[in-house]
């Protein structure tokens, strides 16, 4: 799962951690440089120390009487870099190097490219970039440290910061919602809305939550059929009226089932649609009117990359969502829709398809994510 984006922020990890073993070398060898030249200088003044103190006499003199401003505009004019030079040669003694911006310029210019070519939505990927300028540019190193350390712990914060936006804990939000509870799924045709209501309904029959399926995908051909397979496969009721009949109809007696029946949670199907679609669009907003559901779940592929993310921000526009779930995230390399989601809507990504079985479903963890990204769990 996500091994190209993965392999790319390795990239950028040795690319800083070369940049900065070069400039420890040339430190390092500046450093002793100057020792070396001290150490003549030393040398030399023993020897000339007689002469110069004959001559120390008239030197004074003369500056008593008519160099004294030069040799304060001498002072001042050295006192910059003398100053520079005592603050390298402090961070020399103490065997550290300092991250500059000029380090981090080609290293960075090259993560951006890689994070685009992932599919990162480009104002996330900017995102992410300043924050790791912010949190390298300035750091200190010894010379003997890992800048893959400094790096990794750069790239972690960044990659959290943007991936965490809006989230919640979807279970936490079940246990102490009143019940029955009810969750709607949208999204466009074809990229799992259904199969990912029968995963959730596994999920949480697995944690001791009782379900029950609607299906308010009336207009679609065989949608019946396909979602009562599922609920036959769980041993789930399903709630379903005949085709061409009202979605908001077919929920709210869900609900009703669901009420008197002690159900803890319904999940509702929607049509697949477009956010310009306005008729599907009217029926959503009717379904929330007639039944206020509790959630709003957009559904997609991870595989679509930027059209997912393009399309999770127009349904969030269009007809306001809680959260998200990436089918097929098994399947996609670049992970570029599980980086954007978040941060373009403001809300999370709750769960991960990563599989055909009905346990092939993960409850989306944004340090997880991190961490595999960076190579810390397989």
């Amino acid at each position: 799962m996500f091994d190209s984006l993965k392999d790319k922020l390795g990239s950028f990890r040795e690319d800083v951690e070369e940049t900065t073993e070069e400039k420890a070398e040339e430190a390092e060898a500046e450093a002793e440089e100057n020792a070396a030249s001290e150490a003549d200088a030393e040398a030399g003044a023993g020897a000339d120390a007689a002469s110069e103190a004959e001559a120390g006499s008239k030197a004074e003199t003369d500056a008593e009487s008519g160099a004294s401003e030069t040799g304060a505009e001498e002072s001042n004019e050295s006192s910059g870099s003398s100053r520079g030079f005592a603050q390298k040669a402090k961070s020399f003694a103490k065997g550290e190097i300092v991250i500059e911006e000029q380090d981090l310029e080609d290293p960075l210019w090259e993560l951006e490219m890689a994070l685009l070519e992932s599919d990162v939505e480009m104002s996330v990927a900017k995102e992410i970039l300043e924050n790791i300028r912010e949190d390298l540019v300035g750091a200190t190193r010894s010379f003997s440290s890992e800048t893959a350390d400094v790096v990794e712990q750069a790239l972690h914060d960044s990659l959290l910061k943007v991936i965490s936006v809006g989230q919640f804990d979807f279970d936490q939000r079940i246990a102490e919602a009143d019940k029955p509870v009810t969750i709607i799924f949208t999204g466009v045709n074809g990229v799992g809305k259904t199969t990912s209501i029968a995963k959730l309904s596994k999920y949480l029959e697995d944690q001791g939550y009782s379900t029950v399926m609607a299906n308010g995908d009336t207009y679609r051909a065989g949608a019946n059929e396909q979602i009562q397979e599922h609920a036959d496969n769980l041993g789930t009721k399903l709630i379903s009226h005949e085709q061409g009949g009202d979605p908001a109809a077919v929920i709210y007696d869900a609900v009703e089932y669901a009420d008197s029946h002690d159900i803890d949670v319904v999940l509702g199907d929607t049509a697949g649609r477009l956010h310009t679609d306005e008729g599907l669009m009217d029926q959503l907003e009717k379904i929330g009117r007639v039944v206020g559901p509790d959630m709003v779940l957009f559904v997609d592929e991870a595989v679509a990359g930027q059209d997912a993310v393009q399309r999770a921000k127009q349904f969030n526009e269009a007809a306001e969502i809680d959260g998200a779930i990436l089918t097929k995230a098994d399947a996609d390399s670049q992970g570029g829709a599980a980086i954007s989601i978040a941060h373009v809507t403001g809300k999370p990504i709750l769960f991960l398809g990563v599989g055909q079985g009905y346990d092939d479903v993960e409850k989306f963890e944004p340090e997880e994510l991190v961490g595999r990204l960076l190579g810390d769990e397989e």
